[in-house]
């Protein structure tokens, strides 16, 4: 049998996540961040980001039990064999985006991104947003109700929901995706390199204002926003074989 791993248990601000935080801290005990082998959170989607982004720094793996109905990047909840399963998961790795955007004040801000970085229009009038990847102008002004870019974890999420396309884990892509377009009239998106760097630049900015937003953290009246995948940064996550990441990706395709 395998060396049981330490486990750190986090848990959404919910009383039953809390309730079976302390009951599986009672079983399987708590570590603390720096001697812990492996994060479990108990939630759901949501949380889970919430997670990868807090514990970034600590560069420890991620293990989601949701409470529940099983969420997409959470494996289902069972109390028993939980040193067994996290001994035989897979673990996957991910790059996330990295945005920059820069706002009408001047003020320059970082974020990163594990689904999708979107641009959405403040007001009721539409969008005006160029499009340039890797320098060069490729939509001169996508008129909208905003635009996203998903890495392919993230592209079965708000990225779908806008009709973009499913992205394979390991396809080193990204997709490029309107939301309620108006101009040009054909153009629906495209599917990228993840080696490109995206550029948005809003136009009529004072009069027609756009935020940007990097999982949950928004910016609010920006006037440019650059999107990359930032390579030197990982992300761990760890499923149980039976119900991976990747297999479910590919089984979105065809419901």
């Amino acid at each position: 049998m395998n060396t049981p791993k330490k486990i750190h248990f986090v848990a959404s601000q919910i009383d039953e996540a809390e309730s079976v935080m302390s009951a599986l801290q009672e079983k399987y005990g708590q570590h603390e961040l720096t001697d812990a082998d492996v994060i479990v959170a108990l939630g759901g989607d949501g949380f889970m980001l919430r997670t990868l982004h807090r514990f970034l720094p600590a560069g420890l793996p991620v293990f989601g039990m949701k409470l529940g109905n099983v969420g997409f990047l959470m494996n289902r909840f069972r109390k028993n064999d939980l040193y067994e399963r996290l001994n035989e998961a897979d673990v996957v790795e991910l790059n996330p985006l990295r945005m920059i955007a820069m706002t009408e004040a001047g003020n320059e801000a970082k974020a990163l991104a594990i689904n999708e970085v979107s641009l959405l229009r403040q007001v009721n009038q539409a969008a005006h947003i160029r499009i340039l990847i890797n320098g060069s102008v490729k939509v001169e002004d996508l008129v909208c109700d905003g635009v996203l870019v998903s890495t392919a974890a993230g592209s079965s999420a708000y990225n779908l929901s806008v009709q973009g396309p499913i992205l394979p884990l390991g396809s080193e892509a990204l997709a490029l995706t309107p939301i309620s377009p108006f101009r040009p009239r054909r153009w629906r998106g495209a599917v990228l390199p993840s080696s490109v760097r995206i550029r948005f630049e809003i136009l009529d900015n004072y009069k027609r204002p756009v935020s940007a937003t990097a999982d949950a953290e928004e910016i609010r009246n920006v006037i440019s926003v650059d999107v990359y995948e930032e390579k030197e940064i990982t992300l761990k996550m760890m499923f149980d074989p039976d119900h991976s990441l990747e297999q479910r990706i590919l089984d979105e395709q065809f419901l």
